[in-house]
């Protein structure tokens, strides 16, 4: 089976194509992280890195309101138009499967025009504006929540969960190891860490390691030198009862690690992380991303706090004192945050394979209805 992927939500994609790697995979993208930037984008480097074939798109972005960018994207929207239709009669795919974002949009309609079966995957809580598009175009929606069915028409929909990464699953690693039986609380900030989240941290680190082991991930940015400050903190730090465990960057393994070890987890409320948590059914409070498209990151964590799992910190509110206060009361009352009993868990664990399954039947499908031409 020949398969394009198409870009957008990278992590979902990852997961399917571990899935999908016994058939012929290409994958259309962004080789560049942003428009006259030649830093190659994450998602280039990670799928050249498995050894796919990698096609660059060029095509406008989707202007929500007018810019000085609109008519410069306006104009390449029919270069992309173009370029993917090129490539589909070229490649001749059984599927196009795309993961939402603006570069999906004229590789579907590409497929749509030459009859080539389309699904997508939407990966958060409330549809991007991409795949409300794309899903008139789509012969199946793969949704990774209930709450998405209000966007999408009914009879194109199928629940396949969001994707959990598959090394989170299977991780073996041992690397956070500690001394004594206090509750371990994981603090990450994502990827790229949080200045604002690791201030808060420093301002109470030492109160914290008076009850808790800390796992601290601070993120490698060199604008504000978080890792380095918190090894300096460290090194400064008084006798303490608890650990200080710090990393810039956790690798997959160790981030499963860090969340089967902690009692609690602090974070931001990408649909990534809330995802995760769920999956892992652990207590957290979340700091959401103030700035996130569409208020995304509070409404992420609204979902999640309404499933028992959260507390949340509004990022203008939160100072090293409600820090502290909030982890202080959790850990006293951890025993209440019990993941709601109406949300299955275990839909994240087969997602991959629950997308993969969308999409031999739309194959075989297709084969069918050609051997009965």
């Amino acid at each position: 089976m020949k398969i394009i992927i198409i870009g957008g939500h990278l992590s979902p994609a990852l997961s399917l194509i571990e899935e999908l790697r016994s058939n012929e995979i290409f994958f259309i993208g962004r080789k560049y992280s942003f428009e006259g930037d030649k830093a190659l984008s994450l998602e280039y480097l990670l799928i050249t890195k498995l050894g796919i074939p990698f096609i660059p798109l060029t095509t406008g972005r989707l202007q929500r309101r007018l810019s000085k960018h609109t008519f410069t994207s306006l104009l390449k929207s029919p270069v992309g138009f173009t370029q993917s239709l090129s490539t589909l009669v070229k490649i001749k795919p059984d599927i196009v499967m795309g993961f939402g974002g603006y570069l999906s949009l004229p590789v579907i309609f590409a497929a749509s025009f030459l009859g080539i079966p389309v699904v997508i995957h939407e990966q958060t809580l409330e549809a991007g504006l991409a795949n409300k598009i794309a899903s008139k175009f789509a012969n199946k929606i793969c949704t990774s929540w209930k709450e998405d069915e209000k966007y999408f028409p009914k009879n194109k929909i199928i629940l396949t969960g969001n994707p959990i990464r598959k090394e989170l699953l299977e991780s073996h690693s041992n690397n956070f190891n500690f001394k004594n039986d206090l509750p371990v609380i994981y603090i990450t900030g994502g990827s790229s860490g949080s200045h604002t989240l690791n201030v808060a941290v420093f301002g109470c680190i030492e109160r914290l390691l008076n009850f808790a082991n800390i796992i601290h991930q601070t993120g490698g940015a060199k604008e504000f030198n978080d890792f380095k400050k918190a090894r300096e903190l460290k090194d400064s730090l008084r006798v303490t009862k608890g650990e200080y465990r710090i990393k810039d960057f956790l690798d997959s393994d160790e981030v499963s690690e860090a969340f089967k070890k902690s009692k609690m987890v602090i974070s931001r409320s990408g649909i990534n992380t809330v995802t995760e948590l769920t999956f892992f059914s652990k207590p957290c409070i979340l700091i959401p991303l103030s700035f996130s498209q569409k208020n995304e990151q509070l409404k992420n964590a609204l979902f999640i706090k309404n499933l028992g799992l959260a507390e949340i910190i509004e990022q203008d509110k939160l100072n090293p004192l409600i820090l502290f206060d909030e982890i202080d009361k959790m850990v006293k009352n951890i025993d209440k945050y019990v993941l709601n009993s109406g949300q299955d868990k275990n839909i994240f664990k087969n997602a991959a394979k629950n997308i993969e399954a969308v999409i031999r039947a739309m194959a075989n499908e297709k084969n069918s209805k050609k051997k009965n031409k």
